[in-house]
């Protein structure tokens, strides 16, 4: 995980004001004011910080190989370990390959605590789309305020696995592209779009009229999920752990159902529930009204 350095001022020491001074120090002109962003110093970045200014820091064998392989990512630099290479090489022959480096010098870039396997990969985040531009797909998935980086890389690996080719997002609370998010989705950032909207209720509605079914996942609902067919144009709503839906998404749903769950364990994370409302999606046939 990014750690963020602090940056330190260095001021001019201040001259005393003694009755043995001789004669005032003289004053130094003011600097006018900065016109543009802080330059960072030359040299490597610091521990946790992100060059190129915002350039996510991508890392993880499957996570760099598919941003590699995607030509609507723009890369950077790729930082890899001899080893890390030679996996590289065999996922993705015919390239030119940079020179090996450390360990040592991964970690300093991605953080000790990631988890990178020899491979970091410096590049510009995904363009993210309109609404409008996804709202053909048959298999969508929303998010209400899911804000765990961990859990919404988990759900966009499963969409890719199942076939759902977008998930929307709240622009606010929803976490933002990330070493982190891209591990935990394994590649799938790469397939997978992330549409972030600013009213979750107003994008289901505008869904609605596309022509998807919108269904809702909530632990209270009385119809279980399996009990009937699903449509071929289908979003999946599903809410944050604990939280669950919001009452405004709730009603934005046109069904809601819970997951055929027993007790002592009523619900599931919502990267779990994803995984086996997603499966389900996938089994449905021809287009039908619910």
């Amino acid at each position: 995980m990014e750690r963020l350095a602090e940056s330190h001022c260095l001021r001019a020491p201040v001259m005393p004001k003694t009755p043995f001074m001789s004669a005032p120090p003289k004053k130094k002109k003011p600097h006018p004011p900065r016109s543009g962003p802080r330059r960072r110093p030359a040299g490597g970045a610091a521990r946790g910080r992100q060059p190129f200014g915002e350039a996510p820091i991508l890392y993880g064998i499957h996570t760099v190989a598919e941003a590699l392989g995607n030509p609507a990512r723009r890369v950077h630099r790729l930082l890899a370990t001899a080893n890390a290479l030679h996996r590289l090489s065999a996922m993705l022959p015919d390239r030119d390959w940079p020179e090996p480096v450390s360990v040592r010098d991964i970690d300093r870039l991605a953080g000790a605590d990631a988890v990178h396997q020899g491979a970091a990969l410096i590049c510009e985040p995904l363009p993210e789309p309109d609404l409008a531009d996804v709202a053909a797909l048959p298999l969508l998935i929303a998010l209400d305020q899911v804000t765990d980086p961990h859990n919404v890389g988990a759900v966009l690996r499963s969409a890719a696995a199942f076939g759902a080719g977008a998930i929307v997002m709240t622009a606010r609370h929803s976490p933002p592209e990330t070493g982190v998010l891209a591990k935990a989705a394994s590649g799938a950032l790469e397939h997978v779009a992330l549409v972030r909207v600013r009213n979750l209720a107003k994008a289901l509605e505008e869904l609605r009229q596309a022509g998807h079914f919108l269904l809702g996942l909530d632990g209270e609902a009385q119809d279980r999920l399996g009990e009937d067919g699903l449509p071929e144009r289908l979003v999946l709503v599903l809410g944050a752990e604990g939280k669950g839906l919001r009452e405004k998404t709730k009603a934005a749903c046109d069904r809601l159902v819970r997951l055929p769950t027993h007790p002592p364990i009523a619900s599931l994370n919502v990267s779990n529930a994803a995984a086996i409302a997603l499966y389900e999606a996938s089994r449905r046939g021809t287009a039908s009204s619910a």
